[in-house]
């Protein structure tokens, strides 16, 4: 069955919660956002290809490792982001989408608007939180 999302549509708490429109838009905005992540990746492969120069200077060197090594970790996240995005997805095409990991209640739309790949509600993710700042100080 294909979907259409209206053109401007946003979702809203007057519609019934992730209603297949709502999930078609989600699906939408992760595909997107993970399109671009990989656009950026592959922006940084020929960047990182194309400075194979070695600087005379050794400030000059330095000052590139370290851009390098920056454009390295930043790629690395992306691609953890990639694999939450592509969990998302999952979620999507099993109904589970957009409701908390823990407790099976709607995450709420303007988490999800901020942060599309969130798997728990504001009131879990917290507890989640708590929890480790708990078992990191033992």
């Amino acid at each position: 069955m294909v979907v259409t999302v209206p053109e401007g549509y946003k979702p809203s708490d007057d519609e019934p919660f992730m209603n297949p429109v709502m999930r078609e838009y989600f699906r939408r905005k992760l595909l997107a956002w993970r399109s671009e992540l990989y656009q950026e990746a592959n922006e940084t492969l020929v960047h990182l290809q194309e400075g194979g120069e070695i600087e005379p200077d050794i400030a000059d060197r330095a000052t590139t490792e370290t851009d390098r090594s920056l454009e390295l970790r930043t790629r690395d996240r992306a691609r953890k982001l990639i694999s939450k995005i592509d969990e998302a997805l999952e979620r999507i095409a099993a109904g589970s989408y957009g409701y908390c990991m823990e407790t099976h209640e709607p995450i709420g739309l303007q988490r999800l608007e901020a942060r599309p790949i969130a798997t728990f509600s504001i009131e879990a993710q917290e507890r989640h939180e708590r929890m480790e700042r708990t078992h990191r100080e033992d």
